[in-house]
């Protein structure tokens, strides 16, 4: 019996100790369509983290996925990507649309884009996504511009970066 529980310790002790740790990590994708002159952009987040910053920074209760949800919740979603996102195309800032969202699984996908975009050489990337509530925060930021891809990954201490094609 003193064998079983120290082999019982010995595998459950260790097995604790690499418990899932929880990532704060979203995605943007950026890709520039010369045939729509526009860059479309889609960004996903993990579902409980932008829910939870949401309701935090607008004294709201998304109940997101649930039969309560709130049913003007795309406002609170456009609000507070126009305040944490920004772009500027070749030194020139631009304003996107928000075209919606997507729930699916533990993600949401966010689907934006800005319009009238004949060329690009560069984009400047402000990304504050997540950051004021979680300081861990990684925004990774993956772009394709013709036959070219660049990436760069923000954090809450560097949340700006610039992408040249």
């Amino acid at each position: 019996m003193k064998i079983k529980k120290t082999l019982l310790l010995l595998v459950i002790i260790p097995a604790l100790s690499f418990t899932a740790h929880k990532y704060y990590l979203s995605l943007t994708q950026i890709n520039f369509k010369s045939e729509t002159k526009s860059v479309q952009i889609i960004i996903n987040v993990f579902m409980d983290d932008i829910e939870f910053a949401l309701n935090k920074d607008y004294d709201i209760d998304l109940q997101l996925t649930t039969g309560k949800e709130l049913k003007d919740n795309d406002v609170y979603f456009k609000k507070y990507l126009n305040k944490k996102l920004h772009f500027k195309i070749d030194g020139s800032a631009k304003d996107f649309n928000y075209i919606g969202k997507e729930y699916e699984g533990d993600l949401v996908y966010f689907y934006l884009e800005i319009e009238n975009i004949e060329s690009l050489k560069t984009i400047d990337v402000s990304n504050k996504i997540l950051t004021t509530h979680f300081p861990k925060q990684q925004n990774l930021i993956k772009s394709k511009v013709g036959k070219k891809h660049k990436s760069i990954l923000l954090t809450a201490e560097s949340d700006k970066g610039l992408l040249k094609f």
